[in-house]
């Protein structure tokens, strides 16, 4: 830097410098004629090499003309490619047109109006919610011809339903027949289990439960629905059967699917478990079998566990074995309707014992039949069979079979301990303690041949591989299936007399008596199934006369059709008809009787059954088979609302499809504008959300915390006679309420007396079980609400008093009234139940126009409104039977947690065999809310428990008492109870919290005397 430049401040005193002004203006000048020069220079070659062109074209006149008119569009592009381009004109990227192609929408937005949550492109979304092998059917040691063949010989075709308790080895059984019959390399690769306890790594996995394909019973590990699977399979002779099977789910929430199945079959096959024995639900299953009049038969299932678990010993393993066997003759013995004809017992060739995890099951007689090949012995298999189960013992000198234990001998064995138990003792120990070189030489001279690779395998593995050589195909039990369960064919007339409503002599009858496959069309449709993307629904029924094909046109009848009413009748059209096996369905042209079918098309105009017709069947000879009668009721509910308003008709639709496959799911709608779903426990509405949720509405849901039904009823006859006058005046109604006997409610329910018998039948009815005057029976009007309601109307006026003729021509108007009543009660809009309504006189206008319905019907309900309310109205709640497994140091902890939820335990014993106590105990459904997760955590996961609706009970208290003093946030107990369940009932329905006779009441007297009566 040079300082003289520069004061002593630093100040710059030197000569003038350059502003940045002027060297902006000297860099634009340089710029501006280098662009000159380029532009001259850019004319003059375009000048040289139009002159060239010139010199070219000089002998052509007519190119000498275009001359200058070329130079000028040359020089005019030249000058464009120099233009300055503005920034508003410039186009830095190609316009839609130009990228698609023309008659593409350009859409622009100002701002972006998607939410964040969603992706710029969503990714493709897969309907899929089943296993399935759609695409591929499996391969199978049968034709699918062969077999479709041998469904149109009813003779060679059974009907199965496989049920009984959770988790007691009903689809693991199913999955042995499977892979006997298809190539399932899955399940020979799994290792043993005997029920899947922790969830499965991948929701499809294939390589168990076979029926079980919805993707919640795979996380699960349970099932949920009744699946169907048809197969053919051989018998010991080796012949060929079709065995159509429903798997039923064992939970106990899960009830109503295994009575829809048994609609279908012709024979129970009952799994129980060899250690567990008979729980609730193999009772409740028996006793549904017996009221179906189906055959039963029994396979013991996990006899693995006696060996592996219990380490019994053999001769203990037998008395085990034989208990759960007379456990289930005691169940079937119980029953009403029992034949001693069903006794089940090994020797009469109706038990199988099976461990399907290790794949192999067998009878008696397929046991015997190893024998006779084996040594080659000079009797028939089934004379050997008798002799292998009960008090007959085997004398290894002798050589003979003795009814008692000789003296001579003191190891004598019991038969079946000597012949069965024994050698598969000896199996189960070799192979699990004994390597190749010891082990090799043993299984080869029973006939088992293993690669060298099977024996490095861990010893479940092993033993089922060894165990399926051993004992092979299931064909033991084939053959008791076979020999203990009706064909169709045979089963026809009993299958008919049972369930068909219509005529025994029309054509329809006559054709289901026979099994005709040239008869009318009778279809019943019990069940259907969501498709694999639930966008469809099949529907699956059984055959009982004539032949379904493809495009046939068929009528629907519903539940409710009446023979010359057409409102629950509805036309179809069957496209397709499949023959369903779970997660593969067979495409036919058609199936005949006796057979199962899977039909599409014809749901829209089916709600839970239907009956499916012939279009060319008369009208007056239709009728219905008749709908599903379950024993327990949909009692727990709970409020369901979308999270967005605007999407309730997507819930809605979604509901309608709950209906459909759930048979006990019910939808309401309160006053209130609520809708409400009913359901049989926690787990059975747990699946329906889950199905509404992911499958058919796919939206956001809220759901209301769970609540329970109530039912209202009297506990004492009506304090006065209550009278009710039309609203015109004219006429006047008095009636009476009074409790039902005991018993009666519960055989109105399940079927065991019906107005639709002739009248002096009912009477009898009554006469002889309840000693009912018998013109008390015959005076019976109606039950209700419903053909089957708990509630009772009856005529008691005496004609001297009552003109009879008038009586009768209101009849119809009075029963409507009635049902009105009883379904919606006056404390809570709940159902009535065990009330008897006593018409006591009735004065009725002369005119006929002036007692119509729209008289009788109003004054009907109020008069049996304002009875029962003089008559001790109660409020009653619905029970639940519960049963506990525990060890016995887990027992006082099951008694506290009963006890803190108004429990209490009425048998209490260990379970023989086994280490493991029994509890049966009764709870209030509004109480069992939450109980399995509480009694799980005070036992530490040892206790397993079982719960199903019982019966109603009356709660404590008296719901009309204004004096019961009820503390907010505290909860109720005692007499306080019915009070207070009454209140919140009616402010959830949006009612007001007073129920007064009054405005029931028109007479200001009678008012003042029912006021004096209450207080």
């Amino acid at each position: 830097m040079d300082d003289s430049n520069y004061d002593e401040f630093g100040n710059y005193i030197g000569p003038e410098l350059a502003s940045s002004s002027e060297e902006e203006e000297e860099e634009e000048e340089r710029e501006t004629s280098g662009l000159q020069y380029n532009e001259g220079q850019r004319e003059t070659e375009a000048t040289m090499d139009v002159e060239e062109e010139d010199e070219e074209t000089s002998s052509d006149e007519y190119g000498t003309r275009q001359q200058p008119m070329a130079m000028v569009r040359r020089v005019d592009a030249l000058k464009q490619q120099s233009q300055i381009v503005l920034h508003e004109d410039k186009k830095y990227y190609p316009d839609a047109e130009e990228v698609f192609g023309p008659g593409v929408e350009a859409l622009v937005q100002e701002e972006d109006t998607q939410p964040l949550s969603e992706p710029i492109i969503a990714p493709v979304k897969v309907r899929k919610f089943q296993v399935s092998e759609e695409d591929e059917m499996p391969e199978t040691s049968y034709s699918k011809e062969f077999m479709v063949d041998l469904l149109g010989y009813p003779a060679m075709t059974r009907n199965l339903v496989f049920a009984g308790h959770l988790h007691h080895g009903k689809t693991a059984l199913v999955d042995l027949l499977v892979a006997s019959t298809h190539t399932w390399p899955e399940w020979e690769k799994m290792a043993p289990i005997a029920t899947p306890t922790t969830k499965m790594p991948k929701p499809n996995d294939k390589a168990f439960g076979y029926t079980d394909v919805h993707q919640l019973e795979r996380l699960r590990g349970i099932g949920l629905k009744a699946m169907p699977i048809s197969m053919v399979a051989q018998d010991v002779k080796g012949k060929s059967y079709v065995l159509n099977i429903m798997d039923a789910p064992g939970h106990a929430n899960f009830i109503d699917e295994a009575i829809a199945s048994m609609r279908l079959a012709d024979g129970l096959v009952l799994v129980v478990d060899a250690v567990e024995g008979v729980m609730a639900t193999t009772e409740r299953t028996i006793s549904a079998a017996v009221r179906e009049g189906l055959a039963i038969t029994l396979v013991v299932s996990k006899v693995d566990r006696l060996i592996m678990e219990l380490k019994l010993p053999p001769a203990d393993a037998y008395y085990k074995l034989k208990l759960t066997i007379e456990e289930v003759n005691n169940a079937i013995a119980a029953c009403p309707a029992a034949d001693p004809s069903m006794r089940v017992s090994p020797e009469l060739g109706n038990v199988c014992f099976a461990s399907a995890s290790f794949g192999w099951c067998f009878s008696l007689e397929s046991f015997a039949c190893k024998y006779v090949e084996q040594w080659d012995m000079p009797v028939q298999p089934r004379d050997l069979a008798k002799r292998l189960w009960g008090d007959i013992y085997y004398h290894p000198v002798r050589r003979t079979f003795l009814r008692k234990r000789a003296q001579d001998v003191k190891e004598a064995k019991r038969s079946f301990v000597h012949f069965v138990l024994e050698p598969l003792y000896k199996i189960f120990a070799h192979v699990a303690g004994e390597d190749e070189p010891e082990l090799r030489p043993v299984l080869e001279s029973l006939g088992i041949n293993l690669r060298k690779a099977d024996y490095a395998l861990d010893v479940r593995s092993l033993l089922r591989k060894t165990l399926c050589q051993f004992f092979g195909p299931p064909t033991g039990f084939v053959g008791m299936c076979v020999g203990h369960v009706k064909s169709p064919l045979e089963n026809a007339i009993q299958k008919t007399e049972r369930l068909y409503t219509g005529s025994m002599d029309s054509a329809a009858a006559l054709a289901m008596r026979s099994c005709d496959a040239d008869g009318p069309l009778v279809i019943s449709a019990v069940k259907q199934y969501p498709s694999s993307d639930a966008s469809a629904f099949y529907v699956l029924g059984r055959i009982f006369s004539g032949t379904l094909n493809s495009g046939q046109s068929v009528r629907v009848l519903g539940e409710g059709f009446m023979p010359g009413d057409d409102e629950d009748m509805a036309l179809a059209t069957v496209p397709d008809t499949w023959i369903h096996c779970s997660r593969y369905k067979i495409p036919v042209s058609g199936l005949s009787a006796g057979s199962w079918v899977l039909m599409g098309g014809v749901d829209s105009s089916i709600g839970k059954t239907a009956t499916i017709v012939d279009t060319r069947a008369p009208e007056d000879d239709l009728a219905v088979v008749r709908p599903l009668h379950f024993p327990i009721s949909s009692v727990m509910k709970i409020a369901v609302e979308p999270v967005v308003p605007i999407e309730l008709p997507k819930m809605l639709s979604g509901l309608r499809k709950i209906g459909k496959t759930y048979p006990l799911a019910q939808t309401r709608v309160e006053e209130s504008g609520e809708h409400v779903l009913l359901g049989t426990g926690e787990l059975y509405l747990d699946c329906i959300m889950h199905d509404l949720r992911c499958m058919y509405s796919e939206i956001e849901i809220k759901v209301a915390d769970p609540v329970v039904a109530f039912r209202e009823t009297v506990s004492e006859t009506s304090a006065l006679k209550v009278y009710g006058d039309s609203p015109n005046g004219k006429n006047r109604l008095t009636i009476i309420s009074e409790p039902l006997d005991q018993g009666v409610a519960e055989d109105i329910e399940s079927g065991e007396v019906s107005l639709n018998w002739p009248t002096r039948k009912v009477g009898q009815f009554f006469e002889s079980n309840y000693n009912w005057d018998i013109l008390a029976g015959r005076s019976i009007w109606a039950f209700g609400p419903g053909d089957n309601g708990p509630n009772m109307l009856s005529d008691d006026t005496i004609p001297s008093e009552t003109d009879k003729t008038r009586l009768r021509g209101v009849r119809d108007a009075i029963k409507q009234g009635f049902q009105w009543a009883t379904r919606e009660g006056p404390l809570c809009d709940e159902p009535m139940r065990n009330t008897r309504f006593r018409i006591l006189n009735a004065d009725l206008a002369e005119t006929a126009i002036h007692r119509g319905g729209g008289q009788i019907i109003p004054a009907a309900r109020r008069v049996c409104y304002s009875s029962f309310l003089t008559a001790e109205p109660r409020l009653m709640e619905p029970v639940n039977y519960v049963e506990i497994q525990a060890p016995a140091d887990c027992v006082s902890a099951v008694y506290t947690v009963l006890g803190r939820r108004r429990g209490h335990v009425t048998h209490d014993t260990p379970k023989p065999g086994s280490p493991m106590y029994t509890i049966k105990a009764l709870i209030p459904t509004i109480d069992s809310c939450g109980f399995e997760t509480d009694l799980r955590s005070y036992t530490h996961g040892q206790a397993f428990c079982q719960q199903y609706f019982d019966h109603w009970q009356i709660v404590p208290g008296d719901p009309l008492d204004k004096d019961t003093v009820l503390r907010p946030l505290e909860p109720s107990s005692g007499q306080q109870l019915a009070r207070d369940f009454m209140l919140k009932t009616r402010r959830r329905k949006g009612l007001g919290d007073d129920v007064s006779i009054d405005k029931f009441v028109d007479d200001p007297a009678l008012r003042e005397i029912i006021a004096s009566l209450s207080q």
